[in-house]
């Protein structure tokens, strides 16, 4: 009897503990996620300058407005990698929530490079990057994150973050590899660089931490723990790997250090003083931690895949309703 008395109260215990393991799943659309990329690439290349940049950005405003965010354009001038003065349009857009807690700011670049510059043959390397992966991804991943929280609000039992997204411009052009002349620093990530620096201590203080995307639709992608996000953020890259690994995409949210990737969280974290993580496909395993066809041709809709857009997804909001 003592036996079968034990027995009773382990099988009692293993399953309150799987209960108490059970993790409630957000509801997020990949299939939405797909197609705003899909929507976002039927522009072409998004470079700064271009017809196809302006549309977009419209296009983007008008989205995030229809998800219920109060939108402001951020424009500003950055010194280019030749020293010249380039425009910034900052998208950033503004989701009402519980006014007793500090934000949470989501990123992600919305331009693609202007150069091919990974390219082998040198006539190639003039062309535009088309910027599905390495772009798009992040910014579809979080209209849909955006369309869900407007569903969520609707509840008036559930108190929600308030919520910034921010698209960056004028991510992707710095430096390119086939530049001869003297080499500035910080020639990269100018809208983040932008935003930050306006960034005033007491807006900076309004915001708990950030998460970055970039380059988060691949079907093979790798996220690993980049360093500059364990150096200023490590408390939220725990978190997020934990609800990952809850979640069942630990496949993709690697247990693995990173190399430190200059990425919009970088300033965002340094400049603007808000600690920000940057989820962002970097395999330490492979020679140059990216796709191989990182700012090629190759970066289109084949090398889109809804399983790991539903992954991120899942994954920040998660993290943004714990």
């Amino acid at each position: 009897m003592k036996v079968f008395l034990g027995l009773v109260a382990m099988l009692l215990l293993i399953g309150c503990k799987s209960k108490v393991q059970e993790v409630s799943r957000p509801s997020f659309n990949a299939d939405s996620a797909y197609q705003y990329t899909a929507e976002q690439m039927a522009f072409g290349p998004r470079v700064p300058n271009s017809k196809a940049h302006t549309e977009c950005a419209v296009y983007l405003m008008d989205q995030l407005r229809r998800f219920g965010c109060e939108v402001e354009l951020q424009k500003g001038l950055m010194p280019d990698y030749t020293g010249r003065p380039q425009a910034v349009f900052n998208i950033i857009g503004h989701m009402p929530g519980n006014t007793g807690v500090r934000k949470v700011l989501l990123c992600a670049h919305y331009d693609t490079r202007p150069w091919c510059d990974q390219e082998e043959d040198y006539d190639h390397k003039r062309l535009n990057v088309p910027g599905a992966n390495d772009g798009a991804s992040g910014v579809a991943v979080l209209l849909e994150v955006a369309r869900q929280l407007q569903i969520l609000s609707q509840d008036t039992t559930i108190k929600l973050r308030p919520v910034d997204i921010v698209f960056f411009d004028v991510e992707d052009m710095g430096t390119p590899s086939t530049y001869t002349g003297f080499e500035r620093e910080n020639t990269w990530c100018l809208g983040s660089q932008y935003w930050a620096k306006e960034l005033s201590d007491e807006e900076s203080d309004k915001y708990s931490y950030g998460i970055l995307l970039d380059m988060v639709g691949a079907p093979d992608a790798v996220f690993s723990k980049e360093l500059y996000s364990t150096t200023y953020a490590e408390s939220f890259v725990n978190k997020i790997w934990r609800h990952a690994k809850e979640l069942g995409h630990g496949k993709y949210f690697a247990e693995q250090a990173a190399f430190p990737v200059v990425d919009d969280h970088y300033y965002v974290s340094v400049y603007g003083g808000v600690p920000c993580v940057d989820i962002i496909h970097y395999d330490a395993r492979s020679g140059s931690g990216f796709p191989h066809w990182w700012h090629t041709r190759q970066d289109d809709m084949q090398n889109i895949h809804p399983a790991t857009l539903q992954a991120v997804g899942e994954v920040v909001l998660a993290t943004i309703l714990e």
